[in-house]
């Protein structure tokens, strides 16, 4: 948690000043009994009504400033939790989205979803108990055992006998809680994850009828999670009883032992009052100091979820911020005998591949499911860094380009057609932020989507809703093209990204590329040779390999794999010479 500590430099005085208003509050506190000694043994005694009145008036301003005092520290506990969980949370999703694929593969989205938003809520939790309770508690504690030595430091000694049974039982309960608190928090894990699949899935598990799986899936976790804070709940169950059960023993030796020093003259009535209020003042410092036990050992497994986060280093790193001066007369992308292993695995996912791809060049990637075909494409935005080898982009090693400057020059259309919460526009200007609004209906027309675009009652303005569900899956691939389209890069990546779109949108598509386009490359990844068929050349990857490159003629005539591909989709030459 130490290492989280920086997050407070912004709110050292609310971090100074809070402790010190709690610090006054129990001060006042622990002045209560004392004037609870002089109404009894002086006004009470003496049927002073006065004096007992004017007692009462000061207990009253001492109450006034302590309520103060303490609404104060809350305040200052507020702004700084707050804050801090704040400045958190943005470092934490700054960090996030700094990540590569791989991070976000190694760590899941369940699992960045629980640190960005539980396990900092813990962690501004242990920050507001920081300021107003870890300087109060131990002081009343102490500061009880010391007002009551100075009433009587024999009759005191009850408190050297019950502070430290206390202190045991406190000690041992939480020991054993400890871990119970910690798995907590992977359970946690798993139920964001169930119930971010169950509802990202919803369709697909009504439509399977898994209705009844899934529900025994999300109950199995949350019984889990339910069981471990039924154990937790049995150990603290124990805690109230076992303590005040000491406390009332510690009680009564002091009632029995004072009343025989009372009937002596020893002690008044009014310091025996005194001395069970100390008592009491002491087992709730010590029940406040368990519960701060346990909220910072919540506060330590978060903090050291959160500084996983924090201290991982992104495997792609841009080596300088200077820009690159690209070569006009190199190959837009050449791949250098690469290969690619997937973090933690030992396959390999591709292997020595190496081709090139001219600008303005159209280039059809095709292969079966796992050959290898998105993976591929992911290296050339530098998603992941090739393992050998070099992908190089105008020339140069795409590791010597900012990444900020690579990935301006690339328009990509991934498998899956994410869109935003917002307007149409707002999407489309992902791609260029400044694009005229003929630049975006330009870019819909060519995408196949100004039609449907138009007929909206509000056409560029009108609203979407998150990760595109008012929207068809055609509707939102035609979006997702077009988003790439506005900024007119000079490649452009396909990935798979016709799947949802009928055969004639797709061939519309097409020859809408082939003619809007005409100076950017673009890469058409599919599994559908009509698709692909028309391009300048065809990549044929198999198991992570390239098995063949060429035209589609030359591949019907040379690359078996290729064949095979055509004739599984009963596709012949004759529909790529229409074209």
């Amino acid at each position: 948690m130490f290492k989280l500590a920086y997050f407070l430099k912004k709110y050292r005085k609310q971090t100074l000043l809070g402790p010190l208003f709690k610090l006054a509050e129990a001060v006042l506190e622990l002045i209560v009994p004392l004037v609870m000694i002089r109404v009894i043994d002086i006004g009470v005694k003496n049927g002073d009504a006065a004096y007992v009145y004017r007692m009462g008036g000061l207990l009253l301003l001492i109450s006034i400033v302590s309520l103060a005092s303490a609404l104060v520290c809350q305040y200052m506990a507020s702004i700084a939790s707050q804050g801090v969980g704040t400045e958190l949370r943005k470092t934490l999703f700054q960090k996030i989205n700094s990540f590569s694929h791989a991070e976000l593969d190694r760590f899941g989205t369940h699992s960045l979803i629980t640190r960005v938003t539980n396990d900092v809520n813990q962690l501004q939790l242990a920050v507001a108990m920081l300021i107003r309770l870890v300087v109060r508690a131990p002081f009343l504690a102490v500061g009880a055992v010391i007002m009551a030595a100075f009433i009587d430091l024999k009759l005191s000694l009850v408190f050297a006998v019950v502070m430290p049974l206390i202190a045991l039982i406190l000690f041992v309960i939480m020991n054993r809680s400890v871990p119970f608190f910690k798995a907590m928090q992977k359970k946690l894990d798993a139920i964001s994850l169930i119930t971010r699949e169950t509802l990202e899935g919803a369709r697909v598990i009504r439509a399977f009828s898994r209705q009844g799986r899934e529900r025994a899936r999300f109950e199995q976790a949350s019984d889990e999670l339910a069981q471990t804070a039924v154990n937790v709940g049995k150990l603290s169950a124990l805690l109230n009883p076992l303590t005040y059960a000491v406390m009332n023993v510690g009680i009564l030796v002091i009632i029995w032992v004072s009343g025989y020093q009372v009937y002596d003259g020893a002690l008044t009535q009014g310091e025996i009052i005194a001395f069970v209020n100390y008592m009491t003042q002491v087992l709730l410092a010590l029940i406040v100091v368990a519960n701060l036990v346990v909220i910072f050992t919540k506060a330590s497994a978060s903090a050291s979820r959160v500084n996983e986060i924090l201290e991982t280093t992104s495997s792609i790193q841009s080596q300088t911020e200077q820009p690159v001066a690209p070569r006009p007369d190199a190959p837009l992308v050449a791949f250098r005998k690469v290969s690619f292993s997937y973090p933690g695995s030992r396959e390999t996912a591709l292997s020595g591949l190496d081709f090139t791809i001219a600008p303005g060049e159209t280039v059809g990637i095709i292969g079966g499911t796992g050959s290898g075909k998105s993976t591929l494409v992911n290296l050339i935005p530098r998603f992941y860094d090739a393992t050998t080898g070099a992908v190089q982009f105008y020339g140069t090693d795409v590791r010597q380009y900012p990444l900020s400057q690579l990935r301006g020059f690339i328009g990509i259309v991934p498998q899956h057609a994410a869109l935003v919460s917002g307007s149409i526009e707002k999407n489309l200007r992902w791609g260029k932020a400044d694009a005229t609004e003929k630049e975006l209906l330009s870019a819909l027309a060519t995408a196949q989507a100004l039609d449907f675009v138009q007929q909206l009652p509000q056409g560029l303005k009108t609203h979407i809703e998150q990760g595109g569900k008012n929207l068809s899956g055609g509707q939102r691939q035609r979006l997702t093209i077009a988003r790439a389209l506005v900024g007119k890069p000079p490649l452009l990546i396909f990935d798979d990204s016709a799947s949802a779109l009928d055969y004639a949108t797709d061939a519309a598509l097409r020859k809408a590329l082939a003619r809007d386009i005409r100076e950017s490359a673009v890469i058409l990844v599919s599994q559908r040779v009509s698709t692909v068929a028309h391009a300048d050349k065809l990549i044929v990857m198999d198991d992570g390999c390239i098995a063949g490159i060429g035209t589609h003629r030359q591949l019907l005539e040379t690359c078996p794999v290729y064949r095979d591909i055509c004739s599984s989709q009963h596709y012949s030459g004759e529909e790529a010479q229409d074209e």
